[in-house]
């Protein structure tokens, strides 16, 4: 990177406002709580090709 450039600020993911210093990545603490309700509401995922009831019934065999 030259000096003269200033480094790309990223876009809040939830709203696309600047982020924060504080709350990077994300502009505010509202963000980021909207952010983490996602997570743990299960609405983001990482897909497995194992189905988790096959798991379970492995086990009780």
């Amino acid at each position: 990177m030259n000096d003269n450039q200033k480094p790309v600020e990223k876009a809040c993911p939830i709203c696309g406002r600047p982020a924060a210093a504080e709350t990077k990545p994300f502009c505010s603490k509202r963000c980021a709580d909207v952010d983490l309700s996602r997570w743990l509401g299960g609405v983001y995922r990482i897909e497995s090709p194992d189905r988790p009831d096959a798991e379970e019934a492995d086990e009780r065999e």
